[in-house]
C-alpha cells in the first residue's frame, strides 16, 4: 500500500498540468473543469502528502484548494 501512495505523486502531477492547460482557455465552461480538475489535484496531493507527513504541502493544497473553489465561483457569475 506504501508503494501506490509514493506513485500518487505521479498522477497528481498529471491532472495539475491538465489543469493548468484548461484554466488558459478562453471557455468559461473549460475554466471551470479546470479548476475542478485542481481541486481533484489538490485532493490528490493532500492524499499524498498525509502519506509522507508533508504538512506544510497539506496546508498548501488546502489554501489552493479555496482559490480554486474562488475561480470556480468567479467564472460561474
Amino acid at each position: 500500500m506504501d508503494e501506490l501512495l509514493d506513485l500518487l505523486q505521479w498522477p497528481a502531477m498529471a491532472v495539475t498540468l491538465f489543469a493548468a492547460y484548461l484554466i488558459g482557455s478562453r471557455r468559461a465552461e473549460r475554466r471551470v473543469f479546470g479548476f475542478s480538475m485542481f481541486i481533484l489535484s489538490n485532493i490528490l496531493w493532500i492524499i499524498w502528502g498525509w502519506h509522507d507527513e508533508a504538512w506544510a504541502l497539506i496546508t498548501l493544497q488546502v489554501a489552493l484548494m479555496c482559490t480554486n473553489i474562488r475561480g470556480i465561483i468567479k467564472n460561474e457569475s
